[in-house]
């Protein structure tokens, strides 16, 4: 069974084929999980306590807040069945619950990502006309509704052993199991395939608008970009290398290359782990996207030494301008996002 380091299995089995591979995944989920609980901890203290989301208009920010915090509870767990030498937990109570957990943070994440992009999107090459998502962002409401359709697009992923492995190509497959897996593949691939041509399309739109413009009207067409751009590093850094890594996995199973399926499974999983790293890089958007917010976490959270730096930097943030008071000049950043 056993030959030098790697172990000969079959996928279905759902063990390690690299104990050293994963072992080394299992740190770098523990190192995720060290900066992102404090990171994500701190973000939801100035939505709550400091920037006060409900009033800012920022409610879909605070829901990408909490999809990370279902990914940011799973990592611990990841790291120890990968200790263990083990792709899932062995009990199928935890491996679904993981699963369903795992998966919904990430059709969350990209549902509310893909939201404040289409956001930007309107106020920019459509502006003037009614912005439907605009009068979304008013209603907590329409959040709760966002999560419960999640949840169709969730469950799938628990209805078989869906990491560790679909059953594609095996023998004792039977035309349910066919269709079921086909269906959770669909689900799995659309959740990035549309999203992505939709982030895509915004974006050449921003930019041939930015084209356009003038040199006055740019300025504020830049910040829009820059949203959106950082919108495009999330989703290319988290979501679309796991997702390739996805077509090979399958193909490599329909061809029966076992010994290249070992192989594309640890490249599969390892893209995965690169993919929790969303839970790190989703502040930044929260920065672009209002500068109210970036403007609340420095001021609580940075060295007094930086804060000058940070607060008087424009990183496409926002539009300032200048009201005069009792006690002289204020300065107020308007997020670019309110017109």
């Amino acid at each position: 069974m056993n030959q030098g380091n790697v172990t000969t299995v079959r996928p279905d089995d759902c063990k390690t084929p690299e104990p050293l591979t994963y072992n080394v995944l299992s740190w770098v989920m523990i190192g995720e999980f060290m900066l992102g609980l404090p990171l994500n901890l701190s973000v939801l203290y100035i939505f709550i306590f400091r920037f006060k989301f409900w009033k800012n208009k920022s409610i879909f920010l605070f829901n990408i807040v909490v999809a990370d915090f279902l990914l940011v509870a799973c990592l611990p767990f990841k790291a120890y069945h990968y200790q263990q030498g083990n792709r899932r937990s062995e009990n199928s109570v935890v491996c679904k619950t993981m699963l369903f957990m795992l998966f919904l943070n990430r059709g969350a994440s990209i549902a509310f990502l893909i939201t404040l992009s289409l956001d930007r999107y309107f106020n920019v090459v459509h502006l003037g006309k009614r912005n439907f998502v605009k009068v979304l962002k008013k209603s907590p409401q329409i959040s709760i509704v966002i999560w419960l359709l999640l949840l169709p697009l969730t469950i799938p992923t628990m209805v078989t052993t869906f990491e560790c492995c679909n059953s594609h190509g095996r023998e004792h497959e039977t035309p349910a199991h066919d269709v079921t897996d086909t269906f959770r593949e669909i689900v799995y691939f659309s959740q990035i395939v549309i999203p992505f041509i939709i982030l895509v399309y915004c974006t050449v739109r921003i930019v041939n608008r930015l084209r356009k413009k003038t040199v006055g009207e740019k300025t504020k067409l830049r910040r829009a970009v820059c949203v959106v751009l950082s919108v495009v590093v999330v989703f290319s850094i988290c979501f679309l290398p796991s997702t390739l890594a996805r077509v090979a996995l399958l193909v490599v199973r329909l061809k029966k290359w076992q010994d290249a399926e070992n192989v594309v499974v640890q490249i599969y999983d390892s893209l995965m782990v690169l993919s929790y790293i969303d839970c790190l890089l989703d502040p930044l958007v929260y920065c672009f996207c209002n500068s109210g917010f970036k403007d609340a976490y420095v001021s609580n959270f940075c060295p007094s030494i930086l804060q000058k730096r940070l607060l008087k930097a424009d990183f496409g943030l926002g539009t300032t301008t200048v009201t005069t008071t009792t006690s002289g000049v204020r300065t107020v950043t308007l997020p670019i996002l309110e017109k």
